[in-house]
């Protein structure tokens, strides 16, 4: 049998974010609701279910997905539209699918692959049909893409789950970038999304009636709720920063968080980093997690295709947007959105959709020997 190649500094990279992971949530536990169970052991079980699908996928090979990804992109918008209506809702938000005897179930997380694939599939295609593509040709290649984001974003929206929406729009920013079109396509896209901003606020800001005549109470509460995040209002924010800023250099130690604060163990998972091993080891954190994206954005200087190119540039900045805006809402830089940290936070479907990030990236930096049965 012909032994295949795996890329070890990616292999370590996942031990280490599972070591952290685990250590993390289980320094948790002490403010963790007791009927979600073990989360610790349900995070391994996770873990060792994504190391088999990226076994899996490291098989299969991406052009098994680039090939089927039309199918992956509808089943999962198909996934989004039964969600609003058989989901179960969770902080007035429809984002999961309660699986009895299993847990909660996210398409939202999902979504974001089967964005990268059809996404890589159809500019790959468009490049090898039109080599020298003319501006209406360009033109109806990104009203094909623009679409394609479209119709998943007003579903996610819907649920509501902005932060998921701000997903894909880096995605798709991300690989259009990297897809070579014109450069005055983005100088265009520039000037617009500018006036419709500026626009917006000015609606919100003067015209609050005729906002919500427009978006609605629920949409102007929520636009509400991100201008209001610098206030540091809210006891989940609050107790954050006071138990990451006393940590000082090495923390106040194991299992011992120092303030409670909602959802310790998923979005703020960060925060107990720093506050139970202090300042010094969460830059190490920092630095590892730093080389991981370098490491996986230097694939994209290697002779690959351009299906393996974009597919790296849409999952690279889809963990980066993540890590900066979890971290950074974490200490009130930005606002509370509900993205959880890459590897790190609990959760089955998050971590299951890295997992299979990770099996894609692998079948790309296919360069180190390691047997594999």
């Amino acid at each position: 049998m012909k032994r295949k190649l795996i890329d070890k500094k990616l292999i370590l990279f996942l031990s280490f974010f599972y070591i952290v992971s685990i250590i993390c949530i289980k320094s948790a536990s002490t403010y963790t609701q007791t009927s979600l169970g073990n989360l610790v052991l349900k995070q391994s079980i996770w873990y060792l279910i994504g190391i088999g699908i990226i076994v899996l996928i490291y098989k299969l090979k991406n052009e098994f997905f680039y090939k089927y990804s039309i199918v992956f992109y509808v089943f999962s918008v198909i996934l989004l539209f039964l969600l609003l209506f058989f989901g179960n809702e969770v902080n007035n938000s429809k984002c999961w699918f309660i699986i009895p005897g299993i847990g909660s179930f996210q398409p939202s997380e999902f979504v974001k692959i089967a964005i990268i694939l059809i996404l890589s599939t159809i500019t790959d295609k468009f490049h090898k049909d039109k080599p020298n593509p003319s501006v209406k040709d360009e033109f109806i290649f990104l009203l094909k893409s623009f679409i394609i984001i479209l119709i998943p974003s007003i579903l996610t929206f819907l649920e509501p789950d902005t932060g998921a929406v701000m997903m894909y729009l880096i995605i798709y920013g991300t690989m259009l970038i990297i897809s070579g079109i014109r450069s005055r396509w983005f100088i265009s896209f520039g000037i617009i999304i500018v006036i419709l901003i500026v626009s917006f606020f000015l609606i919100y800001i003067y015209k609050s009636n005729l906002f919500i005549k427009i978006f609605g109470t629920d949409f102007f509460y929520r636009f509400d709720r991100i201008f209001d995040w610098k206030k540091g209002s809210g006891l989940q924010l609050e107790n954050s920063l006071m138990s990451i800023s006393s940590s000082g250099p090495i923390g106040h130690g194991f299992n011992k968080t120092p303030l409670y604060f909602p959802e310790s163990s998923t979005d703020f998972i960060f925060a107990v980093l720093a506050s139970n091993f202090g300042l010094l080891l969460t830059l190490l954190f920092i630095c590892i997690t730093l080389f991981f994206d370098i490491y996986i954005i230097r694939l994209m200087k290697k002779k690959i295709s351009l299906k393996d190119k974009l597919v790296i540039a849409g999952i690279s900045s889809c963990l980066i947007f993540q890590q900066i805006q979890n971290i950074s809402m974490t200490i009130g830089i930005l606002p509370i959105t509900g993205i959880t940290l890459p590897f790190i936070s609990y959760g089955g479907s998050s971590l299951i959709s890295y997992m299979i990030m990770l099996g894609i990236i692998l079948n790309v930096a296919n360069n180190k020997k390691l047997q594999i049965l």
